[in-house]
């Protein structure tokens, strides 16, 4: 690998500018630490290639009915990274990781209720409801020192009817990185019971030193009733150019998604897949870069809290940069309203990601150093 890339932090001036729903929709005042953004300037090739692909006047459609080279890009991506082989004409482009998911239900999952760990994602609460399934969750145990997914519970939500599992891993917002011996164990829940399984696998650029990100597909005997769901978006902070990946390894199920209506799958941009193979084929040195910062923030963050705030219940943090945090200690039913109120930092609110979980918060540390700092300084001004 070439040289890494430096993670060049942006200022505040800058952040509003670039990040208009993170920075653009809190006042002057309030230091943003909630929705998955990061305060870093742009990979400059990742940056380079897009600006090429302006310049040359790629605004219009994309090119339906082909991967427009992600494919390759993304299986030589994933050799690297997880040591997992990929056809590239597994590769599907769709426009977000969320649609992907309701594209995958829609086509390929029987008409019976979605298991869904929790807490979770908050958006993918309402995608069940929109193909016309029922969400039913599947909790993880708060007391729990590692937030394991409970395969009893999974299994009797299947004997009870459910059909689809949608696995959110790397898991946000535990920030849990399962093991192959608990996917091994999801895949013979599931297989028992002939169900599917939809894995969000958004987060697997971001894993940090300590943990390995295993691709459910990887897992033998899993091609034939699951499909994954990835994007270099959340590690290359692309979001807005709007292009995610179905991997759909089995023939038949391939066939359903790639024959599907246009109106179903057509809205992914051409210059996020400009910026998705380029981050694919190219940021190996500059997502090196971010991991190891991501990893110094992991430390700084629990150094804060420790000092700060010792009442805060933490699991251990395997990937991305989203903390899961247990406020309850201070007493508050909804922390996170209390720490803009009083701390003018916006954090995510728990019971946006568990209805009963009110008293935690998601707190995005992808930000400076001295910023981390100051946003745990208010917290705990805000809390104590």
């Amino acid at each position: 690998m070439s040289d890494r890339r430096p993670i060049v932090d942006l200022t505040d001036e800058e952040a509003r500018r670039a990040l208009v729903l993170k920075w653009g929709s809190v006042p002057a005042d309030v230091i943003p630490a909630w929705v998955a953004e990061m305060d870093y300037h742009l990979d400059p090739v990742v940056h380079a290639a897009v600006r090429r692909a302006l310049d040359d006047g790629v605004t219009g459609y994309p090119l339906f009915g082909s991967s427009d080279g992600l494919g390759a890009a993304y299986s030589g991506f994933a050799r690297r990274h997880f040591g997992a082989e990929v056809d590239p004409d597994w590769v599907i482009p769709t426009v977000d990781v969320t649609s992907g998911v309701r594209l995958a239900l829609t086509l390929l999952s029987e008409d019976a209720p979605v298991v869904y760990p929790t807490p979770g994602y908050p958006p993918q609460f309402g995608v069940p409801g929109l193909t016309g399934r029922t969400l039913v969750e599947l909790r993880a145990d708060p007391e729990s020192e590692t937030a394991d997914l409970d395969l009893d519970r999974l299994d009797a939500l299947l004997v009870a009817g459910a059909r689809t599992l949608l696995l959110t891993q790397p898991h946000n917002p535990w920030g849990r990185v399962f093991t192959r011996a608990e996917l091994e164990g999801v895949r013979d829940v599931v297989t028992r019971h002939g169900a599917r399984v939809i894995s969000d696998e958004i987060h697997a650029p971001l894993v940090l030193p300590g943990a390995e990100h295993v691709p459910y597909l990887s897992i033998e005997g899993t091609h034939d009733h699951a499909v994954a769901v990835v994007a270099a978006s959340k590690a290359f902070n692309t979001a807005g150019l709007r292009c995610a990946q179905l991997v759909v390894p089995d023939d038949a199920a391939r066939r359903r998604v790639l024959d599907c209506p246009p109106a179903a799958n057509d809205s992914w941009s051409p210059l996020g897949v400009v910026a998705a193979r380029t981050a694919y084929e190219l940021g190996d040195p500059w997502l090196a870069s971010l991991v190891e910062r991501l990893d110094q923030q992991r430390t700084l963050l629990g150094d804060l809290l420790a000092e700060h705030l010792p009442e805060v219940r933490r699991w251990p943090h395997e990937a991305t940069y989203l903390a899961w945090l247990d406020v309850g200690a201070y007493g508050f039913d909804d922390p996170a309203a209390v720490a803009l109120e009083r701390g003018r930092v916006k954090v995510s609110p728990g019971a946006d990601y568990a209805s009963d979980l009110g008293d935690h918060v998601r707190l995005n540390f992808a930000t400076s150093p001295e910023r981390l700092t100051e946003i745990v300084r208010r917290l705990a001004a805000a809390w104590t």
